[in-house]
């Protein structure tokens, strides 16, 4: 195989991990803090992407419309989890069919409003072209997404290993009753870090539009990548999605690539081999 076409699928396979890294990042942590897989986390990094490209597009800032994003899923995330989860905490089942219905309605009107044709951001002019990496040649807006990715897991792994608040979501995520004992605010820290996850997935959202569009669909899809990188990494764990984010999307490029016909076999299968001899994960702890 050319070297070149190698470094390219190589190099996407790492821009898609740092995209699904950043959308399942604050995933894990709100699902091993708060045991509720959020089933709307697709259907929020959807909403983020459309409104995020909406802004940029009006106001010709990528700032402008990253913080779009950002911030209308993070105010969806808040609403969510003060007015409708906290009334039905515990309750699993009711949890898992609020989120999807909340994901439903959210699909349905991005729908609505933007029709079913695909819609993706296109770089600012000065992020445009290609970065030569001697053996291919490689565009330099999604180089920026994959650094971009690095630098907030370093920083999310700093503030989670070396502050009180990294302190705090962990003993959460490992004892919520202990935890408690002790004086944290349990209340206060969930809806702290599913703003966050939801912050996350609004921002991943605008970026993740110019490397794969939006369409009535992303929100599954997402879904579903979001749920095999924690699934593979491990529960609450920062290093397991980072892990989990470069193996789903290492896989996803080369399978795609050679394989297109077994790509969601090869996808899978890890997932399925981890699910049955590590159930909680390659860095997950167990329950």
């Amino acid at each position: 195989m050319d070297l070149s076409i190698f470094t390219v699928l190589t190099l996407n396979g790492l821009t898609q991990a740092g995209l699904l890294f950043i959308t399942a990042s604050g995933l894990t942590l709100a699902f091993g803090l708060m045991r509720v897989v959020n089933l709307a986390h697709g259907a929020f990094y959807m909403l983020g992407g459309y409104t995020g490209v909406a802004a940029y597009q009006m106001s010709g800032s990528l700032i402008v419309g990253v913080m779009a994003g950002g911030v209308i899923a993070l105010l969806l995330g808040v609403f969510t989890e003060r007015v409708l989860l906290v009334r039905i905490r515990g309750m699993e089942l009711s949890e898992a069919m609020m989120t999807i219905a909340i994901g439903m309605i959210i699909a349905d009107t991005m729908l609505a409003i933007y029709g079913g044709h695909p819609k993706s951001l296109e770089a600012p002019p000065e992020l445009r072209g290609a970065v030569n990496l001697d053996f291919a040649m490689y565009p330099r807006f999604r180089l920026l997404i994959l650094g971009a990715a690095v630098v907030l897991g370093i920083v999310m792994w700093l503030i989670l290993g070396r502050t009180r608040i990294g302190a705090a979501i962990r003993a959460g995520v490992d004892d919520r009753e202990t935890a408690e004992s002790q004086g944290i605010n349990i209340g206060l820290l969930f809806t702290a870090v599913f703003a966050f996850a939801s912050f996350l997935a609004g921002l991943a959202g605008v970026v993740g539009a110019s490397y794969l569009s939006l369409s009535h669909d992303t929100d599954v899809r997402i879904l579903m990548l979001s749920l095999v990188v924690i699934i593979i990494g491990g529960l609450g764990s920062i290093t397991g999605a980072a892990v989990g984010a470069v193996i789903t999307g290492l896989i996803t490029s080369y399978a795609s690539a050679f394989i297109p016909q077994f790509s969601l076999f090869a996808l899978f299968l890890p997932m399925a081999l981890i699910l049955a001899f590590r159930p909680q994960g390659l860095f997950g702890r167990e329950v």
